[in-house]
C-alpha cells in the first residue's frame, strides 16, 4: 500500500483527496500539510515542515502556488515524488518546479480528469484543419477560484498554439483595446459563480459556420480520483516531470 501525504490537507480539494485515499485500500494516508489547521483531523497534520515526522512514499498536492513551492522543497530534500495539482503558477515559479525535477519524479497537470486529456488531444488533431478560423476558449467556475483565466483553459490554449506553430498569442482583455480581432488572437475568457465545478468550452468560429467543442465536471472527485492514479504511476518512475499523456501513453 502507498503511504500519502496530502499538501492543502484543510483545502475544499484536500479534504477531498483525504477521504478517497481512506476510502482505497491500495493507499494509507499517512498525514497531511496545511499552513492552516482548522478542526480535528483523524491523521497527523503539520503546518511547519520542519515539524514532519512521518515519511510518505508520495506526496499529493493540491493547494496554492506558495504552498506547493513549500512542500516541493521538502519533498526533493527527502526524496519523495509528489502530484502537483495546484494551478496558477508563474513562469518563474513552472521553472522552479522544473529544476527540482531532476532530483525527485514530478506529476504535474492543470487538471487530472482523462476526459480534458482526451479533448486535449482532440484539440491538437482539429486546430491544423479548422486553422483559419477565430478561437475562442471560455472556462466557468465557482465564485471562489482564485486565478484566472483556469490552469486547464490555459493547457488548452497552449496545446493549440503548439499545435500549429505557436504564431498564436492569448487575447485574456478586450476591455481596453478598440479594434477589431486579430487573427492570431486565442481569446480566452473567465466566468465565476455559485459552486460550478469546471467547465470548458473551444469555439472555432468561421465566416459562415461554428465548431464547439465543451467538456464539463460534475464532481470533484474526478480530480481527486485522477491525483491517485497519478501517485500510483509516479512512484515507479525516474526523475523527471510527467503529465497526463506520460501516465496513458497516449
Amino acid at each position: 500500500m502507498l503511504e500519502v501525504m496530502v499538501n492543502g490537507c484543510n483545502g475544499k480539494m484536500g479534504q477531498i483527496v483525504c477521504d478517497l485515499v481512506q476510502q482505497n485500500e491500495n493507499f494509507v494516508l499517512k498525514c497531511g500539510f496545511d499552513r492552516t489547521i482548522t478542526g480535528e483531523f483523524a491523521f497527523s497534520v503539520f503546518n511547519q515542515t520542519k515539524d514532519i515526522i512521518e515519511s510518505p512514499d508520495v506526496i499529493i498536492d493540491f493547494s496554492v502556488p506558495a504552498a506547493t513551492l513549500l512542500i516541493l522543497e521538502y519533498a526533493a530534500k527527502n526524496h519523495i515524488p509528489i502530484v502537483i495539482a495546484t494551478t496558477g503558477f508563474s513562469d518563474e515559479e513552472e521553472k522552479i518546479i522544473e529544476t527540482y525535477s531532476k532530483q525527485i519524479p514530478i506529476f504535474k497537470s492543470a487538471n487530472m480528469s482523462y476526459d480534458i486529456m482526451i479533448m486535449k488531444k482532440l484539440l491538437q488533431w482539429l486546430a491544423p484543419l479548422l486553422k483559419d478560423t477565430d478561437i475562442e476558449i471560455t472556462e466557468t467556475h465557482h465564485n471562489r477560484k482564485i486565478d484566472s483565466p483556469s490552469g486547464t483553459a490555459q493547457m488548452l490554449a497552449n496545446s493549440i498554439n503548439d499545435t500549429l506553430g505557436n504564431h498564436l498569442y492569448c487575447q485574456y482583455n478586450r476591455h481596453n483595446e478598440r479594434k477589431k480581432r486579430d487573427k492570431n488572437e486565442i481569446g480566452i475568457n473567465s466566468i465565476r459563480g455559485g459552486n460550478i465545478v469546471g467547465e470548458h468550452v473551444v469555439q472555432f468560429f468561421g465566416e459562415f459556420e461554428t465548431f464547439e467543442l465543451k467538456h464539463t465536471s460534475y464532481s470533484r472527485k474526478v480530480f481527486a480520483e485522477g491525483a491517485l492514479k497519478a501517485a500510483k504511476f509516479l512512484v515507479n518512475q525516474s526523475n523527471g516531470l510527467y503529465c497526463m499523456e506520460d501516465m496513458f501513453q497516449l
